[in-house]
């Protein structure tokens, strides 16, 4: 009898496993739709605060994922998507600038030499998962190389394969700054991608090129806020607005697509910006001042959406410049609704994806895998580092790196730096900021605290000298009259730059 039993079951067991056969390792490998707005701020959200308009599908993305209430980008647009490609910081992979070449040779901290083309094999992330069995591909800003292969707004479809993309969406119709930024040009070719490979694992990088200036929409959506009293110009402009809503309808159909796709639980959509939000600008002094020494205030530009409670914007090391919205779904893996308060850093995505995929990592990386946070648990304190010796007068930006620890934020200014009303102010800076009392950073707290500002300054120092990158020094070619004037014109001493060749 018992022989029977036994018989009778390895027979049904054996029509279960024919008719039904398990998973192989790479179909149950999770699909990855990686989201990078442009220019996208912490509280252009409803989720995150917005008070003027609502974000319907990026708020039910993240009713149905996580929200990331601490997640960092690096101030400016280069760098952060060089930081997620590579999985490399700044401080090592030495793209801490936006590219082309363009500096302040005469100013008072020197600017150190930055990559200014990122290298094939350092696009490590597509590469890696790739190599793990995925199918890859990309669509809209590049921003990383501006050679043979592709400049600010694409990456050319047959340098893709040298960077680890099997496919290249080509660039939209007309001007990336004008009608809806390609956003629709670029969500269709998201979708066409999904379809196509929907029964092979996938990663897709969707690198939008809105709300980056000059911020356009469709007129009728323009019209719409309009009518509903938003301002032509400023802060919460009626264009402004319409981006944001376009923005959050491509959202509903990418989700869409991957609900009529039945791809939905298997796939992992990320939503990041790749810095603050577009607060206010400033004008070089040189082009609207005969002389300009840092008496009077940087001249204005323009407003374009506030960022409160966060300090400044885009191009800034305050919370404004580096805090940015974070939503991720996974249903697979993370609780519906979920919220979480770790500190994440963007160089934490190439771990991170790359263990979703499976991929045990040989060496160790720069960032940590969120994947146990996703889950509901935090990864032990650790710092978060920043690296931007450079001058950015439209942002208020002078040579400066800062460090994340916990509640604390010390922020370090090398040799001069811009004080709240634009006026220039020579000699280092820093500051410590408490964020868990203090989020809109108000109160520098350096002269209560100099034991912390001593530990953090120094595992700051430490951590730039041992990325491969130095502390900016004091400028020998300081000009006092020239030292505004921006240039692209590199000098004699500009010359010899160790990434190149």
């Amino acid at each position: 009898m018992q022989f029977l039993r036994l018989l009778l079951f390895l027979l049904a067991f054996l029509f279960v496993f024919s008719t039904n056969p398990p998973l192989s390792a790479e179909e149950s490998k999770p699909n990855i739709l990686f989201i990078l707005t442009d220019d996208q701020g912490w509280t252009t959200l409803s989720c995150y605060g917005n008070p003027l308009m609502k974000t319907p599908h990026l708020d039910q993305l993240a009713a149905e994922g996580m929200r990331f209430t601490d997640a960092y980008a690096i101030p400016q647009c280069t760098p952060t998507r060089a930081t997620l490609l590579t999985g490399t910081h700044t401080a090592t992979n030495g793209m801490w600038h936006v590219i082309p070449w363009y500096g302040w040779p005469w100013a008072r901290v020197e600017e150190p030499p930055f990559r200014e083309q990122l290298l094939p094999e350092q696009c490590r992330l597509p590469h890696g998962l790739k190599q793990a069995g995925y199918v890859t591909g990309m669509a809209g800003k590049w921003h990383l190389t501006s050679n043979e292969h592709g400049a600010y707004t694409h990456l050319k479809a047959e340098s893709g394969p040298l960077f680890g993309f099997d496919e290249v969406a080509p660039p939209g119709p007309g001007s990336q700054n004008t009608g809806d930024k390609w956003v629709d040009h670029l969500t269709d070719a998201a979708c066409e991608f999904m379809e196509e490979n929907r029964d092979r694992p996938w990663f897709y990088y969707l690198s939008h090129h809105t709300l980056h200036g000059v911020v356009s929409a469709p007129e009728d959506l323009i019209q719409k806020h309009l009518d509903q009293g938003a301002p032509e110009e400023g802060l919460g402009n009626a264009t402004y607005l319409a981006a944001i809503e376009h923005l959050d309808h491509s959202i509903g159909r990418l989700m869409k697509k991957l609900d009529d796709l039945e791809l939905s639980d298997n796939t992992i959509v990320v939503f990041l910006s790749d810095n603050g939000g577009f607060d206010t600008a400033y004008t070089n002094p040189k082009e609207s001042l005969p002389v300009y020494r840092g008496e009077e205030p940087l001249p204005f530009r323009r407003y374009e959406f506030e960022n409160n409670p966060l300090r400044e914007g885009k191009g800034s090391l305050y919370e404004g410049g580096t805090r940015v919205p974070c939503i991720v779904r996974w249903p697979e893996k993370i609780e519906a609704g979920a919220v979480s308060e770790t500190p994440i850093h963007v160089v934490d995505w190439y771990p991170t994806l790359l263990d979703a995929a499976g991929v045990e990592l040989e060496e160790s990386p720069a960032g940590e895998s969120l994947v146990s946070v996703f889950q509901g648990e935090s990864l032990p304190e650790r710092p978060l580092y920043w690296y931007t010796p450079l001058y950015d007068t439209n942002w208020k930006l002078t040579p400066s790196a800062a460090i994340r620890e916990g509640r604390w934020k010390l922020i370090h200014s090398f040799g001069d730096w811009f004080d709240d009303e634009a006026i220039y102010h020579k000699g280092a800076k820093t500051e410590l900021f408490d964020l868990e009392e203090d989020l809109s950073e108000t109160t520098d707290l350096s002269a209560e605290h100099p034991e912390i500002v001593d530990r953090l300054k120094r595992k700051l120092f430490k951590w730039i000298r041992n990325s491969g990158s130095i502390i900016p020094q004091k400028n020998l070619h300081l000009d006092p009259a020239k030292a505004f004037d921006k240039t692209r014109n590199k000098q004699p001493w500009n010359q010899n730059n160790p990434f190149e060749g």
